[in-house]
């Protein structure tokens, strides 16, 4: 893979510019083969995204205000950026949240800067797919990326996941609808099968839909289990916990055992419900069970552009995916004591710094309470509750469209961005690596008056 980023073909017209192979970063498919027409400094048009892309590339306008607000009033971005590390080197349990939503890059520098600060850093996975990260560590992970699915997968289960509406061009390009090297005839050598607990758009596409009764996947994870093994469940007790009949259920393990590549995406709908990273393991470990038949693999449903990045970016410099304190000077991870939502809803931080999310708009009202009573900075492309509230608010140039620089697709394969346009405003990498240094320099100033007395 190239990690030189080609030129935009220019047109006849100086105005008009035509950008081969963007990639857009609105979800975890990370598409990376749409070709983007810009027309005086604005896309118009954004071939082969899905519908989600198209008002991703096409409704963006770009944040018109100042790139950088104190205490809601406009100020040069090097105030801010000072003013930013003075907040942060000032808290005594300061906290780095979101990251989801930017480049490698940026999510690098972010960890620096807790490194740096001995704070807390977590990402928008301690609340969706935290509890795979947990499961993945206890029982490990049977994995493939998705042009392995495209080429071979000929059993496409979907678990608590709703692709047709949260990733549309899933089916499309890697799951169901593409002619792969061992599937030629694409969807007609596919069997699909969907369980969730209510009927979903994606359940239209599936051979098999099952229907569980809502907060039953554990108990029909491991039914499933218990038959991989050659055990049979009680029919009643299997009926009253997961709400479907032991012959749904067996019918469903003798096409995974028939199966010649089975692959398992699971969503929120597995992850964020009773059991969680229970749920989770329960279904590492039936895929497990089932390689002693087939071959058979399971990947997470990621959403957002950049959340996988975001993970093993944090892996790579703590050895933790989320959730990680740095305040002992060595890395400590223990979800629900140093992850975001419950460290303010506790009231515990006494700053943060929020990197490309909106914390304000989806955390509880006890968590976004003290948010608002702590100085905190907020770095994002839009003006949202979060950046409207903050001490420092940076607005930002957005990834993939106006920022180059590296991506996670959902099934861990780094993506190069394409830039389209120039942004009047600072990247989230300038922003951070900014920060950071002025962190260093308030940090060595400490020291120096330390020694001193």
């Amino acid at each position: 893979m190239s990690t030189t980023t080609p030129p935009a073909k220019e047109a006849t017209e100086s105005s008009l510019k035509i950008v081969e192979d963007a990639t857009c970063t609105f979800c975890g498919c990370v598409c990376d083969d749409i070709t983007l027409k810009v027309e005086e400094n604005r896309i118009v048009e954004a071939k082969r995204a899905c519908v989600l892309g198209k008002a991703w590339f096409l409704n963006h306008q770009g944040h018109e205000g100042p790139s950088c607000l104190i205490e809601g009033k406009p100020a040069p971005v090097e105030k801010g950026i000072r003013r930013a590390a003075e907040i942060l080197v000032q808290a005594r349990y300061p906290v780095i949240y979101g990251l989801s939503d930017t480049t490698c890059e940026a999510q690098r520098v972010a960890v620096s800067i807790a490194d740096w600060i001995g704070g807390t850093v977590d990402t928008t996975t301690s609340v969706c797919h935290g509890p795979s990260g947990m499961a993945f560590q206890d029982v490990g992970e049977v994995t493939c990326t998705l042009g392995e699915v495209r080429h071979r997968g000929d059993l496409i289960i979907f678990w608590g996941s709703n692709p047709a509406e949260s990733h549309p061009r899933h089916f499309t390009r890697y799951s169901l609808m593409p002619k792969g090297m061992f599937v030629p005839r694409g969807r007609k050598d596919r069997t699909c099968v969907v369980v969730d607990v209510r009927r979903t758009k994606s359940a239209k596409a599936a051979d098999l839909f099952i229907q569980i009764k809502p907060g039953g996947d554990f108990e029909a994870l491991w039914t499933l289990r218990a038959l991989a093994r050659g055990f049979r469940p009680d029919p009643q007790d299997v009926l009253e916990q997961t709400g479907v009949e032991l012959s749904v259920w067996e019918d469903l393990m003798e096409r995974m055992k028939q199966a010649r590549f089975g692959v398992i995406f699971f969503g929120m709908g597995l992850t964020m419900t009773r059991g969680k990273h229970l749920n989770s393991e329960a279904l590492l470990a039936l895929t497990r069970d089932m390689n002693r038949h087939t071959r058979f693999v399971c990947k997470p449903n990621r959403g957002h552009g950049n959340v996988t990045g975001a993970d093993n970016v944090v892996a790579w410099r703590t050895g933790f995916p989320f959730g990680v304190n740095l305040s002992r000077g060595y890395p400590r991870f223990n979800p629900g004591e140093y992850t975001t939502t419950d460290l303010l809803a506790r009231g515990e931080a006494d700053a943060a710094m929020i990197v490309a999310s909106d914390p304000m708009a989806n955390f509880s009202q006890r968590a976004r309470e003290h948010l608002a009573r702590i100085p905190y900075i907020a770095l994002d492309p839009q003006e949202t509750p979060t950046t409207r509230g903050a001490t420092v608010a940076f607005h930002t140039a957005v990834y993939g469209i106006n920022v180059p620089g590296t991506v996670y697709r959902m099934d861990d394969v780094p993506i190069r961005l394409r830039p389209a346009l120039d942004s009047p405003h600072p990247s989230d990498l300038e922003v951070l690596q900014g920060i950071e240094h002025q962190v260093r320099q308030l940090l060595g100033k400490r020291k120096g008056a330390e020694k001193k007395e």
